[in-house]
Parts: C-alpha cells; structure tokens; sequence
C-alpha cells in the first residue's frame, strides 16, 4: 500500500531527526538554502520530519484516514482506472505535488530571509483530504471534534487558512503554523482531481444538491 509506505517514511525519518537535530536541520524546508546553495532536495524531504510527537501523530493519523480511503476506494478501483498502475501513479503525483504546491509561496517569499524554516506533511495531507471531500463531499468530518459533512468542513477550513493567512500578513500575529502550506495544498488537491478527473465536479455538485 502507498499508504503505508509513505506512513512508514514519515515515521521512521522523524523519529530519526527527533534524535539528530542535525538531520532535522539538513532536510527541513529552507528557502534561503534552497536559493542560494542549490539545496532543492529540501523541497521533498520537509515534508517527512516532523518538530514533536504530537505534530507527528496528527499528520499520520490525517493521512492514515483520508490517504488510505482515497488509495483504495478511488484510485486502486478498477471501474475508475482500468489500469490499476496509473491510479497508484496519480496517487503518488497527488501526495508529492501537495508538498511542492504548498512550498512555492513561501520559498519566494523567503529566499533571501535565513531565518525561516518549516517541515511537516501538512501540504501534501491537505491535498489528499481535499481531492477525498471533491469526490465524497457527503462524507462526515470531524472539525474541531463536530462532525459535519466534507464540503462544509473543506468551506470552513479554507476559509480559516485564508483568514490566518491575512491575519498574519496585516499584524504581528503568529503561530508557528503554516496557513498557506494548508490553503494551497488543499487547493491542489481540488486542482489535481479537476484535471485528471473533469467530472468529478459535476458528481461533486450533484451529491450535495441530493443532501438538499
């Protein structure tokens, strides 16, 4: 299962940077690094370490819940890929063009600032969550522990993304959490989907006007 496999990455090569700070400092995101000494390995390899145990449990429990459904009850089905191999491609194409979709604004926006860095699946988990809310959009979510159907919950997260997003722009306000790295992540996932699949949204729309 891809699934698993990038499960297993993220698991064992955070637990590994938990360990040796050096690595963690070696593979995080760094614009700065990436610009100006040609480090572009960093773009892919943020997004499998982790800054503590509870950062880490989160993102593997996100992608455990979507990645897994979508890999198996979309991508890996045979009535929507006759060749099971070219879903299993798209899927991986999903997970690692979250990572880079949800890295571009930063890097430019920090390229020449050294003293920002970033890690974590959170790009790439929000790409699978939000391509898995466009294709079962009825799907029940827990947000901030209530349940709500996906695309009411895919609404609100955006929309907080965007809101944090500006709020950090327009203040002083921080939190240490990558809004954009969730807003554009999420938007790639919807993207992707769109571009491989047009008629997913006509599906998309059709299942929440029958919940009406």
């Amino acid at each position: 299962m891809i699934t698993y496999t990038f499960l297993a990455i993220i698991l064992v090569f955070s637990l590994y940077c938990f360990n040796d700070r050096n690595a963690m400092n070696k593979y995080l995101f760094h614009p700065y690094s990436i610009y100006h000494n040609k480090e572009h390995y960093r773009f892919l390899t943020h997004a499998f370490i982790h800054g503590d145990f509870i950062h880490l449990a989160f993102n593997c429990l996100a992608l455990y819940s979507f990645g897994l459904a979508l890999e198996e009850g979309y991508f890996g089905n045979p009535h929507v890929f006759a060749d099971i191999r070219i879903g299993k491609l798209c899927y991986i194409i999903l997970f690692t063009g979250g990572i880079y979709a949800a890295s571009f604004t930063e890097y430019y926006r920090n390229k020449n600032n050294p003293d920002y860095s970033s890690l974590g699946a959170s790009g790439a988990i929000s790409s699978i969550m939000f391509c898995y809310i466009m294709i079962s959009p009825l799907s029940q979510i827990s947000l901030f522990f209530f349940p709500m159907q996906g695309w009411i919950a895919g609404i609100l997260l955006l929309g907080i993304s965007y809101y944090l997003i500006r709020r950090k722009k327009t203040s002083d306000y921080s939190d240490n959490i990558s809004h954009e790295s969730h807003f554009w992540g999420a938007l790639f996932g919807v993207a992707f989907i769109l571009a491989i699949r047009h008629e997913v949204l006509q599906d998309f729309i059709g299942q929440i006007k029958k919940a009406f």
